[in-house]
């Protein structure tokens, strides 16, 4: 990056650079927001909802790189809708590499912003800042939801069964199409790398979430270590097994491609875009017929059981290794 003579090597950015690369990029304006953003502000102010639930999540983006303000907004989104609300509110915090331009910065914030007014989400604060300390931005988000009431592992009983929707590796597989195109060229065509790289649109589990909260007792979005990793975290979090039946579990002919070529395990590629969700019996055809009405694909995949299962809890994460293949790894 070009050193800017706007920006210090490190640092706060000046309020006047603060206010039109970033404060100027709110999200959608949200009629709570009593005290929002801006210099010398130093915390937001909400006027809550009477009968809501306050639900809260806070990831970061380390593994990709275009795109990754979008991203960033995506996979907190998740979180909040895995619990059966809707995403409200998103503070963050950006740490970018000394040299970094202020133009830089806008572009990147400008992803967040565009990512939460499409939501209806409001950026009611947070962090910006230059440090020569990284090499890389450093992004981390908190997201504030709303939701009417609360899905617990605790309440998941044996012969609930386990619905996926989409198909797994989705991040994974959208992340490599982005920043390892020359690595998807040995088990993918152009054309087929293209494909992938739209599959951004499907990283949102908010529509899924809005149908499924009816009859839910619990939602989970699988990220890092994969559609196994999730499901080894249910199992853990209720104290029961999950048996699944991997013949059921979907998977795109192009992700199955590229796992077969590159040798890795699709199961184990971190899977943001996929909701996993357990339904009482009774209510699971209903479930999976609103789905389909609402043109999103999903599957019964499994059950929960008393004792182990068939999945094992594992924090394995495929991507790792893949982003590194063929790069200087000192």
């Amino acid at each position: 990056m070009t050193r800017h003579p706007d920006i210090a090597a490190s640092g706060k950015l000046a309020p006047d650079i603060l206010e039109s690369a970033v404060l100027a990029f709110g999200g959608a304006k949200r009629k709570e927001v009593l005290v929002g953003p801006g210099v010398g502000e130093d915390a937001a102010v909400i006027d809550w909802p009477v009968g809501k639930y306050l639900v809260v999540a806070s990831d970061p983006i380390v593994g990709a790189e275009k795109g990754a303000g979008r991203l960033l907004v995506t996979v907190n989104s998740n979180d909040i809708a895995s619990k059966g609300a809707d995403p409200a509110f998103l503070i963050s915090t950006l740490i970018f590499p000394a040299g970094t331009t202020p133009e830089e910065v806008s572009s990147l914030v400008r992803e967040i912003h565009e990512a939460c007014l499409e939501a209806g989400i409001a950026v009611i604060g947070g962090h910006t800042e230059i440090n020569e300390r990284y090499r890389h931005p450093v992004l981390c988000a908190t997201m504030i939801g709303m939701a009417d009431r609360v899905l617990s592992a605790s309440d998941i009983r044996p012969g609930d069964k386990v619905l996926m929707t989409k198909h797994v590796g989705i991040e994974g597989m959208c992340i490599l199409a982005n920043d390892r195109r020359e690595l998807m060229k040995k088990c993918l065509t152009e054309a087929g790398i293209d494909e992938i790289k739209g599959w951004y649109s499907l990283l949102d589990v908010l529509p899924e979430s809005r149908i499924l909260r009816k009859w839910a007792v619990f939602m989970h979005d699988p990220t890092e270590g994969g559609f196994l990793g999730g499901l080894g975290e249910i199992s853990r979090l209720s104290g029961l097994g999950v048996d699944i039946d991997r013949n059921s579990v979907m998977m795109h002919h192009l992700t199955e491609a590229c796992s077969k070529k590159l040798d890795f395990d699709p199961l184990r590629l971190i899977s943001s875009g996929v909701l996993v969700a357990v339904i009482p019996p009774a209510n699971v055809e209903e479930a999976l017929e609103t789905l389909r009405k609402a043109g999103i694909e999903s599957a019964v995949i499994g059950r929960m059981v008393d004792g182990e299962g068939n999945v094992a809890e594992s924090t394995m994460e495929e991507l790792w290794g893949l982003l590194a293949e063929g790069r200087d790894r000192r």
